[in-house]
């Protein structure tokens, strides 16, 4: 016999109701019971409806009864019913026709129905005219109705809780308690598809988790000279570096079961359910050891504790102490391995982070020029390039990117290769691809006047002769007057020719400078400002007060920095006094206003070199950086 192997329930997986004639699988929908609710409703109003009786109003009843058109008033609780026939006269036609003309006999008799006022001339009105009258008690319901309108209710209500909860839990399906379940999304051996070679540019982070991989794969070395492993290792980085791919090439490599789940999985509107998980979780990875366990954006769990005693941090707590309770129950013997993820490592609480739980902090930052190009070398593996692509001059114009966007910039460029009908990626694909993240997309559907190009011209030539004069600003790669994204109508594209990690005072004012240089050229030129450069200003007043509030790079608080606590969406909580923040704002101003003077002046000596750009801007629409190097090498005064 031929004994078919019936695959086995993942757990936390609805697997759906097998139709016990066809063998399929029905999955049972909401959306089917409600139906089935309407159907019987409808059927059970058709069914109910009296099309015999035709209703009138009070008044017409009583002159239907004076004019002996009603012989007959039957007296219900809430309504008249009269007929046009007494019980004798209707009596006597069944028993002379018997059942031949029964039908006949049915379609005389006429019923009709009026509500019953309060009217005391009804009675009189009936003996005047001799009308036949009685009344009928009321209907009492019998005890089997009346157990159903206890039942039927708790009926519903047990069906809905068990639709909710089986849907909230994902699986099961026999347990109503089943939402407890966790809803890790579990991977078995090896099958997470990344290896550590598919990561580049985070060595120092690889070089870390390979000791994870070594542990599960040969515990013995480590066990033997009585080391321990790491129970957790925590993955600390900025968004789109590559933490979640790290984890999942550790699992990769030992080849072990892989639990993944976010941390915004564990908490739901019911008490008690995140803590609830949190145990499930943990079960199901030592009944699966050795294993992984990896929880993203932990934050949203791992939050630092507070005493404000709302309800849903309550049940974030209660999430949060369960989850140090299970890493502290775990010897790292057995072979589960928790790795975390998160940007935002400063909010996390320090129960969470002491050594024995996550003992081991791996950051996981934004690659430097050679991880950058190691990176566009893997995403670009199998994407058709030109021979004229350089990846290295694309890796070193794409300075501050993570590796999320430059697997997006790789895949943009195949994306206009192909809507451009060419069967190769070129290098100005590539660079568009890197426009298009950094500035938006093209918007040449939106039509200036020329005297907004205008503007836009001068300012963004502003920009580029300002960084032309500035000692060490990056090189002018690219000036546009194309409109980009939501509100960029032209911008100045600068590419760094290498990596930066510090910033003297001088530096910072010369980005100021090169940031007011906009503006500056407006009014030379116009004679008055525009709100183009409202970014602009934003960022150098910004820039100004991080510079003496966190750098101490200004005369009075030279030496010190003026603490500031963002309060989690509620703004800035400064803690300093009003006279610390009157002098923020006085110097802010002064140093702006100081720099925008020295810009104005030195765009004023240059307004040749501005007027001969800016013309060429406008009948070009964009200048690369050589176009611009000739044109203002010869007409720029420093």
């Amino acid at each position: 016999m031929n004994h078919e192997k019936k695959p086995k329930d993942e757990p936390g997986i609805y697997n759906g109701i097998k139709n016990m004639f066809t063998g399929k699988r029905f999955k049972f929908s909401f959306w089917y019971f409600i139906f089935i609710i309407i159907a019987m409703l409808a059927i059970n109003m058709y069914m109910s409806q009296d099309r015999s009786t035709i209703g009138v109003d009070f008044n017409e009843f009583k002159s239907m009864i004076a004019n002996k058109e009603i012989v007959r008033v039957e007296i219900q609780q809430e309504k008249y019913v009269g007929y046009n026939m007494t019980k004798q006269q209707a009596l006597s036609i069944v028993q002379t026709n018997a059942f031949q003309n029964l039908t006949q006999s049915s379609s005389n008799l006429r019923i009709y129905s009026t509500y019953a006022l309060n009217d005391p001339s009804f009675i009189p009105l009936l003996d005047e005219h001799n009308v036949e009258y009685y009344a009928t008690a009321p209907a009492r319901p019998s005890i089997f109705s009346s157990l159903l309108s206890y039942i039927l209710p708790m009926l519903f209500l047990l069906i809905i809780w068990r639709i909710v909860f089986a849907k909230m839990g994902q699986g099961g399906g026999q347990n109503v308690l089943s939402f407890s379940q966790n809803k890790a999304k579990i991977v078995a051996e090896g099958d997470t598809g990344v290896r550590f070679t598919d990561v580049a540019g985070a060595d120092e982070s690889k070089l870390e988790l390979e000791e994870i991989v070594d542990f599960l794969k040969t515990p013995e070395k480590y066990t033997e000279i009585g080391g321990k492993i790491p129970k957790g290792v925590l993955l600390v980085g900025p968004p789109g570096t590559g933490k979640t791919l790290l984890a999942r090439a550790v699992a990769g490599e030992a080849k072990v079961p892989f639990f993944r789940m976010s941390g915004a999985d564990f908490v739901e509107m019911f008490v008690g359910v995140g803590a609830a998980r949190v145990r499930d979780l943990f079960r199901q990875a030592r009944e699966n050891s050795p294993c992984i366990i990896f929880i993203d954006e932990i934050d949203a769990i791992g939050r630092t504790r507070t005493g404000a005693g709302l309800g849903g941090n309550d049940e974030r707590e209660q999430t949060l102490n369960q989850l140090l309770v299970e890493m502290d129950g775990f010897d790292s013997r057995t072979g589960v391995i928790i790795l975390a993820a998160t940007n935002r490592p400063e909010i996390l609480d320090q129960a969470l982070l002491r050594p024995g739980r996550f003992d081991r902090q791996v950051l996981v930052d934004k690659p430097d020029l050679e991880g950058r190009f190691a990176i566009l070398k893997i995403h670009t593996k199998n994407i058709k390039l030109a021979k004229e692509v350089d990846l290295r001059k694309i890796a070193q114009s794409a300075a501050g990117l993570a590796g999320a966007d430059l697997a997006n910039i790789a895949n943009e460029a195949a994306l206009m290769a192909v809507r451009s009908k060419r069967k190769m990626v070129t290098q100005a694909d590539l660079e568009e691809a890197i426009e298009k993240s950094l500035a938006g997309l093209q918007r040449k559907s939106r039509i200036l006047t020329e005297d907004e190009r205008c503007k836009v011209a001068y300012h963004e030539v502003g920009h580029a002769l300002t960084a032309k004069m500035t000692k060490g600003a990056p090189p002018v790669s690219k000036i546009s007057i194309i409109p980009r994204g939501i509100s960029a109508l032209g911008y100045t594209l600068q590419y760094p020719t290498e990596d930066r990690f510090l910033m003297s005072q001088s530096e910072l004012l010369g980005n100021i400078d090169m940031m007011l240089g906009g503006r500056a050229a407006e009014e030379i030129v116009c004679g008055e400002i525009s709100t183009g450069a409202a970014n602009d200003i934003a960022r150098a007043s910004d820039l100004v007060r991080r510079m003496i509030t966190e750098f101490g790079m200004s005369e009075r608080f030279r030496n010190i920095t003026l603490p500031s606590t963002n309060t989690q969406g509620l703004g800035v909580n400064r803690e300093y006094s009003e006279a610390a923040q009157e002098y923020i704002d006085n110097e802010t101003a002064k140093i702006v206003n100081g720099r925008y003077q020295k810009v104005l002046e030195q765009l004023k000596v240059n307004r040749e070199a501005l007027e001969t750009i800016a013309k060429k801007l406008l009948e070009k629409e964009v200048l690369d950086g050589l176009e611009f190097e000739s044109l203002a090498q010869n007409l720029v005064i420093a």
